[in-house]
């Protein structure tokens, strides 16, 4: 097994590449060894995307700027008092960490010394298949047999897991985030035992950590039952703040291969926890998101408000005219999935809907008060009102009437 990966870490196209060989030239001087850690090795052997490379080396962090300078390329001390130097090679940059051994912890905080043992190295890491290792040969360094459960989708926690998530609370979220990326099969039982034991260590987390975690979480492949496990656990009313739709959840992402959009945050917290308006508040505020992530939630949730109503079911050309091409998406999407949830959706109505919503231009209403005060209309609070009735008018036709259909009304 061991030989198969390292066929395939060999062949990896970021090993290969003259950035990474580069880092691994200047580091590897006076006895001192590097290798690639974690993600990408995982990445790489269950056929993911590799979106960044970490490397753990035996040198000392003050070597490793020396020798990366020495070496023409660019060195920051991201994180020296925790052995982490960024080396930016060929406008890549490579966070690379000094080997470590946990002396003490003070829950997020360690007292830690540097060192030059592998073995140490790993088992002070979160999970088995995160504690994997390759040279720049690629040749695989297994110390705690991880490739096994890392091949097999297995998320364990490295010893006692119980020790390992109280060193670092977020270890809960990263623990179901990893399954929902990489899990195959159910979810360890031990490590989700040491979940439920310590989910209260959740409060002590800030909004900003809890926040980037479940926004990755959200996006995982397996986010669903991940979502469920939680929410069965008490872990998800703890880390959002409030109840959840998971079955509106788990529609939504029925309909992944329909549309791209099913993945978003954005729109997942509205499904998952957007039961009344005040619950976007608390979410934006619980997960700290951007006003921009907020604005967009709320817009999601108006189009909900207007899909609703069966008195006055809208038009493409409606939707996309009040809230934009991506809200409208978002807000139909919202809704289906909620209908879907309770098995009264109409698939094919939606699905000409979603279809329009993508290839219909945004309607542009062609007149401007300009257009009216050149044509003598005064200037003051009569024009705006007059524009928006002339802007009724233009909705009433189906966004159809042109700018000089319109001026002809208004010289009528």
């Amino acid at each position: 097994m061991s030989s198969v990966a390292d066929d395939i870490l060999a062949r990896a196209d970021w090993l290969r590449s003259a950035a990474v060989q580069a880092v691994f030239s200047a580091i590897e001087q006076d006895g001192d060894e590097a290798r690639v850690v974690g993600g990408a090795i995982r990445n790489t052997l269950l056929g993911h995307p590799v979106p960044d490379v970490d490397i753990a080396t035996t040198a000392l962090p003050q070597d490793v700027m020396k020798r990366a300078r020495d070496a023409g390329l660019k060195a920051i001390g991201t994180g020296l008092d925790h052995g982490t130097v960024t080396v930016v090679s060929r406008g890549f940059p490579y966070e690379v960490t000094t080997l470590r051994e946990d002396v003490e912890t003070f829950g997020r905080q360690a007292r830690v010394v540097f060192g030059r043992n592998w073995v140490r190295d790993a088992e002070r890491r979160d999970f088995t298949m995160n504690a994997l290792y390759a040279d720049r040969q690629g040749r695989l360094y297994d110390p705690l047999a991880g490739l096994e459960d890392c091949l097999a989708g297995r998320v364990r926690f490295i010893g006692d897991p119980d020790a390992r998530i109280r060193e670092d609370y977020l270890r809960i979220l990263r623990f179901f985030r990893i399954f929902a990326a990489y899990g195959e099969g159910d979810m360890d039982a031990e490590g989700l035992g040491a979940c439920l034991r310590q989910r209260e260590g959740l409060r002590q987390l800030s909004a900003e950590r809890i926040g980037h975690e479940m926004r990755r979480l959200l996006r995982a492949r397996r986010a669903a039952p991940a979502l469920r496990l939680m929410n069965d656990c008490g872990l998800l009313e703890i880390a959002t703040g409030g109840l959840a739709r998971i079955e509106d959840f788990n529609a939504l992402r029925g309909l992944d291969d329909l549309a791209p959009e099913t993945r978003d945050p954005e729109l997942a917290l509205v499904v998952l926890a957007g039961f009344v308006h005040e619950d976007l508040e608390r979410v934006c505020d619980r997960l700290r998101l951007s006003n921009a992530e907020g604005k967009r939630m709320k817009t999601a949730w108006a189009v909900m408000k207007r899909l609703k109503n069966p008195v006055d079911p809208p038009s493409a050309a409606s939707l996309l005219y009040d809230f934009g091409r991506q809200g409208a998406i978002d807000g139909l999407l919202a809704v289906w999935a909620g209908l879907r949830a309770r098995k009264t959706a109409d698939d094919d109505r939606f699905g000409v809907l979603l279809s329009d919503l993508r290839i219909e231009a945004v309607p542009e209403f062609p007149l401007k008060g300009a257009d009216l005060i050149a044509s003598g209309h005064p200037s003051g609070p009569e024009l705006g009102s007059f524009l928006k009735y002339l802007e009724e008018e233009w909705r009433e036709s189906g966004f159809s009437l042109s700018k000089q259909e319109l001026m002809a009304r208004y010289t009528r």
